[in-house]
């Protein structure tokens, strides 16, 4: 017999069905709206992160230096957001201070040494018995290249202007998310208690209070795990920092600091950054000597397997819960919907679905065992 309750699973089973049915029709269009929406939000979400590391920040400072002083708390938000402010752009303006002149001096080395360069090859080219004329028509072809050059932009100027233009809104649209997305991200730190109870406000009056709850418990999970997460990331591109410094010193691998402040910046964005990170890095060293910068590769894939088996899964990989397979999935399906921003923000999403579906399959499990104790007392019983 179809009992009450029997009849709403089999509904539930068959909504199920056919959602899952349409979705995989229309996977495509499903997956380009999904596309044009977080688009449409990326300001908003590049400016919910900013918020939330900024709120980090913000937390401490209120904590740990305003925490005994006689201010009212405004105006302990508005000097922990300042100096959260003032301490995020200088680190950003030293980090281009750093590396900016170093591929100035790099890209000067490039040109000084190019004659260099040519003898090299025409060294190279002797010693493996290659015919003289290919280096000739080699030098002919880059001495023509400019003209080449001129004929292609006189005949394709509209063209030309058309990418450029494109280029340029590109760069327009991106400056303008960011700036939407900061001023946004200062609204949320300055007025975030009065929004959480709003928020809290429109749950209460539209939800059932064991949903509200849930949705709290999950908002509080996903707290705790976006902040372990960008707490931890940090804390081991310091340390990865520093131990490229180290090697670079000892093996003695010029542009040493920079390099090295490279390295642990790129390190914030997982599974890739360090590969971003190594690229520029052994550019900038290979203008001065290629065999360093072999040495380079080489030192940073030995960093990367210490790293990656040793520091992530101790500082990052305990407390953020997610396996090494699904960083990586994470990563990858972040980066091809939202660019490097995806990559950021993809690790603590899964983490945070992964440990909310963790929790939900154990209670099923608790819930299933229960009643299996149950059915075992009743027999025992009915014998």
């Amino acid at each position: 017999m179809f009992t009450k309750e029997n009849k709403k699973e089999i509904l539930k089973i068959i909504l199920f069905a056919v959602i899952l049915i349409f979705a995989f029709i229309h996977i495509k269009e499903i997956w380009n709206f999904l596309g044009f929406l977080i688009r449409l939000l990326m300001p908003f979400i590049i400016g919910i992160v900013i918020a939330f590391v900024l709120n980090i920040l913000v937390n401490l400072i209120e904590r740990k230096l305003l925490n005994k002083s006689k201010m009212t708390d405004k105006s302990k938000r508005t000097i922990s957001l300042l100096l959260s402010l003032a301490f995020v752009f200088t680190f950003i303006i030293i980090l281009l201070l750093l590396i900016i002149p170093q591929l100035k001096n790099t890209a000067l080395l490039f040109v000084d040494n190019m004659p260099k360069y040519e003898e090299n090859v025409k060294d190279l080219l002797d010693k493996f018995n290659i015919d003289p004329n290919i280096v000739v028509e080699i030098e002919e072809g880059v001495k023509n290249f400019g003209d080449v050059a001129i004929d292609f932009i006189k005949n394709n100027s509209d063209q030309i202007i058309e990418v450029t233009l494109g280029v340029a809104t590109n760069v327009i649209s991106v400056v303008v998310n960011f700036v939407v997305a900061f001023v946004f991200s200062i609204y949320l730190l300055a007025q975030k208690e009065k929004l959480l109870r709003q928020l809290n406000k429109v749950f209460r009056a539209y939800l059932p209070t064991s949903k509200v709850e849930k949705i709290k418990d999950i908002a509080k999970l996903s707290n705790r795990i976006c902040a372990s997460f960008v707490s931890g990331q940090c804390l081991e591109a310091v340390i990865i920092g520093i131990l490229c410094f180290i090697g670079m010193l000892v093996l003695g691998i010029p542009y040493a600091a920079t390099i090295s402040v490279l390295i642990g910046v790129t390190a914030l964005i997982p599974v890739y950054g360090a590969f971003i990170g190594t690229i520029v890095g052994a550019f900038l060293i290979f203008m001065v000597s290629p065999v360093k910068a072999l040495i380079f590769i080489i030192f940073i894939l030995i960093l990367q397997q210490f790293e990656g088996n040793l520091i992530y899964p101790k500082v990052v990989g305990k407390s953020v819960g997610l396996p090494g397979i699904w960083v990586f999935v994470a990563v990858t399906i972040g980066a091809s919907l939202a660019g490097v921003v995806g990559m950021l923000i993809s690790v603590p999403i899964a983490s945070i679905c992964y440990s909310i579906l963790a929790t939900d399959v154990n209670y099923q499990m608790n819930v299933k065992n229960s009643k299996k104790i149950v059915l075992k007392k009743k027999k025992k019983e009915s014998l």
